[in-house]
């Protein structure tokens, strides 16, 4: 059996300088406060899902915008500053060196999270584009562009100071985020916003940026840091690693080609649909390497190890679930009910989320040098999260199941139909104040275990 080699020891510092451990701790608690406006938001969206009249005389803060900003706060709130503070991370560990040009990581994360504040105002305002994962409006946009350029510097110098021409796999993604992002985001900014193109090549293009948004960014964020903790924390060394430089590519040939499958059954040409079918199918071989490569998350123990093997679980089962309602007898049911909703709670939440959470529970005590502030508050964050996302997952599984089938029913009305969903959609209002909850706690926990002194509250084994 084929093992990956680990990197020599100077890397696992219990402690980082000073000048790497601000920027870092800047943007994981930016992101945490991102975190708990998204669950707020979402909370209030998923209660007008069932209630329409809550909220409903002020127009700042209808269902359509409450969505749309619990989204952009999710994504570039959230996965956006922890995928970046994880990725700097780990090439400044792989490294063994301070991170260069914190004053640009520093400026660029200010910048990065005022570009969401301000493309959260403008969706309030009215000023959304309308385009899933692209909902800022379009002037905010080159501030996000230009912020995201100044943090990748201290990336890049972390990548290109390894004192090895090896690289492993958590590089690889790790780099492939850094680059792809600005390209996948610029492209989308000229095509959509700027000079968008007309008739349904928006709705492929939209497409084309939504996956690719997913595949090529999201996703390599979370497997870099999940590519390097896994073994560290286990202990073990990766089986089946020499076949993991395939699932990365696989990744990032065949992921951008799968958007189509969102448009089955959509006034576009058949062939695009079709081979996003073939792409979502062949994808399955990255979920299958990246399982058998990060498996030695099982069986090892603690926290960063429960989070990561949750979220392997969720992020490969997503894959599959993709294939599945590819396939066009599902998707005549699956297709634009709150099914779609599920899949991407489960691989965005339940998947990348996850995997960075564990990534996170790992490297904050080599980032402060001492451990986290409660046990107690660990535990209730894991047990709330779980239960959370499989509810979530579930109530809007079911919601969209039964949706699609009632509306392949000619005799049953949109009344009934809204009867029909009520419970489920309920369950799903309880799941997110659960995930709120748990976010709470794991902010709280970040707070006293990032602060120079805690005198309060006992040390987590």
């Amino acid at each position: 059996m084929i093992t990956a080699p680990l990197p020599a020891a100077p890397a696992e510092l219990s402690a980082v300088e000073c000048t790497s451990r601000c920027p870092l701790l800047l943007l994981v608690g930016s992101g945490l406060i991102w975190l708990l406006l998204s669950g707020v938001l979402g909370l209030i969206a998923a209660v007008q899902l069932h209630s329409p009249t809550v909220l409903a005389g002020c127009r700042y803060l209808n269902y359509g915008h409450m969505q749309a900003m619990a989204e952009t706060a999710f994504i570039y709130g959230w996965i956006g500053n922890l995928g970046l503070a994880i990725t700097l991370w780990v090439l400044r560990q792989l490294s063994a060196e301070p991170l260069r040009a914190v004053g640009w990581t520093l400026v660029g994360a200010s910048f990065w999270n005022l570009g969401v504040l301000l493309g959260l105002i403008g969706i309030a305002a009215g000023e959304a584009t309308g385009i899933p994962l692209l909902q800022m409006p379009g002037a905010v946009q080159p501030l996000l562009l230009v912020a995201y350029g100044a943090i990748g510097v201290a990336g890049v110098l972390a990548w290109a100071d390894r004192r090895r021409e090896m690289m492993f796999a958590s590089h690889w993604y790790a780099v492939a985020a850094l680059f792809l992002f600005p390209w996948l985001f610029s492209a989308a900014q000229v095509m959509l916003v700027w000079a968008p193109v007309r008739g349904t090549l928006q709705a492929v293009v939209g497409g084309w940026f939504a996956q690719g948004l997913w595949t090529l960014w999201i996703a390599p964020l979370a497997l870099a840091g999940a590519y390097y903790v896994a073994p560290r924390a286990s202990g073990k060394l990766m089986p089946a690693y020499d076949s993991s430089a395939l699932g990365f590519w696989a990744l990032l040939f065949l992921g951008g080609w799968t958007g189509g499958r969102h448009l089955i059954g959509g006034p576009v040409p058949a062939w695009i649909s079709t081979i996003a079918i073939v792409t979502t199918v062949m994808l399955l071989f990255h979920y299958i390497v990246v399982f058998l490569n990060l498996r030695v998350a099982y069986g090892a123990g603690g926290t960063a190890l429960k989070f990561i093997g949750f979220g392997l679980a969720a992020y490969v089962a997503g894959g599959f679930i993709d294939a599945l309602t590819s396939v066009r007898a599902v998707a005549e049911v699956t297709q634009f009910t709150f099914f779609d909703a599920a899949q991407h709670q489960l691989a965005v939440y339940g998947g990348a989320s996850m995997l960075l959470i564990g990534a996170l529970y790992f490297a904050l005590p080599r980032i402060t040098g001492k451990p986290w502030a409660s046990a107690g508050l660990i535990r209730g964050h894991w047990a709330l999260t779980v239960i959370g996302l499989v509810l979530l997952v579930i109530a809007l599984a079911g919601a969209g199941w039964v949706q699609g089938t009632d509306l392949n029913n000619a005799a049953v009305s949109f009344a009934e139909i809204a009867d029909h969903t009520r419970p489920w959609l309920l369950a799903a209002t309880a799941a997110q104040a659960i995930l709120l909850l748990a976010s709470f706690l794991l902010t709280v926990n970040f707070i006293r275990s990032a602060m120079p002194e805690c005198p309060w509250g006992r040390e987590a084994s």
